[in-house]
């Protein structure tokens, strides 16, 4: 009779686990502290084969490789929870796949939520006594030509650890949180650390929405991007707090194979869930903290076209660049707006993109023989910033931009650390020419290039003390057409004494007001 009472119970157990609508990780062989990640799998199958519910992460340490969501599953994490990355490289990898902590593919209806951790422990993934370097880039040309800055051989001299910045990488999982091809996804409320490559990534996703999280990286490694959206359309990100080594909000619109011209629509039509319009596009982004060691914001590279972004209510702190908008690819960019943003930014040392810019707008192609996109209708309202570098507003002979406005924007100009080691260029990267990737160039408070119809309405600028001759002019414009100046309060940088307030090259229907 106890044999059978026990099988009885034990029968009765499974089938309350089964039917539940709630799955918790220890049911299914969870053990604190140790390795968890068959147990983990398990629950999320079943729990999918019952046709969705929550999977429950409980308080404490779960030790966990590679983790695939299924449609109409909730992961929940409770606070106190911590998922905590495997440090076996095998645990990330799923049939002929390596992944990062949680995957999911041609979904719908998935969420993680909670108020527990994602820790996936990415420094040990590199070596933190050495940098990360670059000595080629795009077609095999070197990424940049030291002898064509302003600082010749000093430029990120070899052989000097920098204190800033990069890492260099070991083998590592794949980037930790990534949604590819899904519908209805809510990320709400959690906690994700020291990832070892991007966070999150949402590619070919469609009804988004990112609420309340925390994303805290190692600011020393480099492509830790915070939340990574790639042809992803319909997308509210709001109230969270981003700390990341590389972007920390990107909008991109890079097909499968990133670094090859052009895209197939084949490659939507595979799956049956997903974003199926060519466009990356409607997405607001409000109440954000940001810093990162590169862009705090970008926007642009990749294939497909980006438009109808809205950013509100922004602060960036300790940023090597603010805002970065990229028209690299042949894809245009157009039908942004930026408003009430604080910016602060500083050049870092190592070779982090950026130098410094509160806002950098560029058209340059980065692929040999292939031309750059347009950057069209983009606003800047209400930007307050301190930076270790003007505006740059570089657009092409072939490619040029179309209005542009800054309305009510405050800059002040300082002196930083690595003002005179890496100060005194422009940094465009990338670029299919070598000649463009970092170069010396004079600095002005705003530098504006090949542009139709630019309008700058209450621009004041100041410079702080102790700034080298090389920033020089309030603002420089070249081949600038229907250009509007109203009420701008500045003047050129007190230390270069032939600069001037305002320096206009060839710009056509002018109006200084």
């Amino acid at each position: 009779m106890n044999k059978v009472f026990i099988l009885f119970t034990l029968s009765l157990t499974l089938a309350s686990v089964l039917n539940a609508k709630d799955y918790n990780i220890l049911d299914f062989g969870a053990v604190r502290n140790q390795n968890s990640t068959a147990a983990i799998r398990t629950a999320v199958e079943v729990c999918s084969e019952a046709g969705g519910g929550t999977v429950i992460v409980p308080a404490g340490v779960f030790i966990s490789g590679a983790i695939i969501l299924k449609s109409n599953i909730n992961l929940y994490l409770e606070q106190g929870a911590e998922l905590r990355s495997s440090e076996n490289l095998e645990d990330f990898v799923v049939g002929s796949g390596r992944y990062g902590m949680i995957f999911c593919q041609d979904a719908v209806n998935i969420s993680i939520t909670g108020e527990g951790t994602i820790n996936a422990m990415g420094t040990q993934f590199y070596e933190t006594d050495k940098n990360h370097t670059v000595s080629s880039g795009l077609g095999g040309t070197r990424e940049y030509d030291r002898m064509l800055t302003r600082q010749k051989e000093n430029y990120i001299p070899d052989g000097i650890f920098q204190t800033d910045g990069p890492l260099k990488r070991k083998p590592r999982p794949g980037m930790t949180i990534v949604f590819f091809h899904c519908n209805q996804i809510t990320i709400k409320d959690i906690t994700v650390k020291d990832t070892p490559v991007w966070a999150i990534r949402f590619s070919y996703c469609e009804d988004v929405l990112v609420e309340g999280i925390s994303i805290q990286n190692n600011l020393m490694i480099p492509n830790s991007d915070g939340i990574h959206l790639t042809v992803s359309r319909n997308v509210r990100i709001a109230n969270c707090e981003i700390r990341a080594g590389d972007d920390a909000i990107v909008v991109t619109g890079f097909a499968r194979i990133e670094d090859t011209p052009g895209f197939d629509s084949k490659e939507q039509d595979k799956y049956i869930y997903g974003n199926k319009s060519i466009y990356a596009e409607n997405i607001q982004v409000t109440n954000c903290h940001l810093q990162s060691r590169s862009s705090a914001i970008r926007i642009g590279y990749g294939q497909h076209p980006i438009r109808k972004i809205v950013f509100n209510n922004i602060v960036i702190s300790e940023s090597n660049r603010g805002i970065g908008i990229f028209a690299h690819d042949a894809s245009d960019i157009e039908e942004l707006i930026f408003s009430n943003i604080i910016i602060e930014t500083r050049l870092h040392n190592g070779i982090w993109w950026g130098n410094g810019e509160p806002i950098h707008l560029s058209a340059v192609s980065r692929f040999p023989g292939q031309p750059a996109g347009r950057i069209k209708n983009v606003q800047f309202n209400n930007i307050s910033a301190t930076g270790g570098q003007g505006i740059i507003i570089y657009g092409g002979t072939q490619n040029r931009m179309e209005n542009i406005q800054l309305n009510n924007v405050q800059l002040c100009i300082v002196k930083g650390r690595e003002t005179l080691s890496k100060g005194g260029n422009f940094d465009l990267r990338p670029t299919a020419d070598i000649t463009k990737q970092v170069f010396e160039h004079d600095i002005p408070g705003l530098y504006a290039q090949y542009i139709d119809n630019l309008a700058i309405r209450d621009f004041r600028l100041t410079w702080g003390d102790g700034l080298p001759d090389f920033f020089t002019n309030g603002i420089e414009c070249h081949e600038v057409s229907d250009l509007l100046i109203d009420r701008f309060t500045g003047s050129p940088n007190p230390n270069s004494p032939k600069s001037k307030k305002l320096y206009l090259e060839k710009c056509t229907t002018t109006r200084v007001e």
